[in-house]
């Protein structure tokens, strides 16, 4: 008896951490993303003590945080979910907000988030939040960091003399919002030319992620908010 090929194996889902201090938006949060396929709600936090804690030992691959927590503020939690302690990789960390011109996403921007979600975004948004932060991809609103950035700008640090013209100008392209894929169209390159290009701008700049990236060029005004 012979049997049939079976096909390629399902990638592991997206493993989630929530952490709010709020049971509503934990439950609803938890509802909107155990529904989907692919991911899976790991754990929930009530403080960010609680979400430090359930980050080291759950290891999720994102964790949503609100901003205004009991015992550890979202951003106090996330330096300490970044800092890379624990076995295992570093989780995404996405912030949960309810102002997009809150002066706190700041802050958590530049302790190495991967941006942040609004409380109001509707559930598909959310759904895609998590996907574009579990893959690394940038997730921000460029006109909201524009206007963080305006209004926190200190410390200038040299950005242009560190990076190539093609890195500048791929910079630029991030810092307006667009993609790996569409800075490839905009500059008539092959993706992983793109890709390699950020992955250089990121080591020259020592930023987390693409996020940190364009954070660092508005702060030095490489880039004007």
């Amino acid at each position: 008896m012979t049997t049939e090929p079976s096909g390629p194996a399902a990638p592991p889902p997206i493993r989630i951490l929530i952490a709010d201090d709020e049971a509503l938006v934990r439950s609803g949060l938890h509802a909107i993303l155990a529904a989907e396929p692919g991911l899976a709600v790991v754990g929930e936090a009530g403080t960010g003590a609680e979400a430090v804690a359930l980050a080291r030992s759950l290891r999720p691959d994102v964790v949503l945080t609100d901003v205004r927590m009991p015992a550890l503020d979202g951003i106090q939690a996330a330096r300490l979910i970044l800092d890379g302690s624990g076995a295992g990789p570093t989780p995404r960390v996405v912030v949960i907000t309810t102002f997009e011109n809150d002066d706190h996403l700041y802050d958590a921007l530049l302790a190495g988030a991967s941006g942040f979600l609004l409380k109001r975004s509707r559930p598909a948004e959310i759904v895609q939040a998590v996907r574009l932060a579990a893959v690394g991809d940038t997730l921000m609103f460029p006109e909201a960091v524009r206007e963080l950035a305006r209004k926190q700008r200190r410390h200038p640090e040299s950005v242009a003399d560190r990076l190539s013209e093609r890195e500048r100008e791929v910079l630029r392209l991030m810092a307006a919002g667009l993609e790996n894929a569409e800075i490839a169209q905009e500059m008539f390159l092959g993706a992983q030319t793109v890709k390699t290009h950020v992955a250089n701008i990121l080591a020259k700049l020592d930023a987390r992620n693409r996020t940190h990236a364009v954070v660092i060029a508005y702060r030095s005004g490489f880039v004007n908010p």
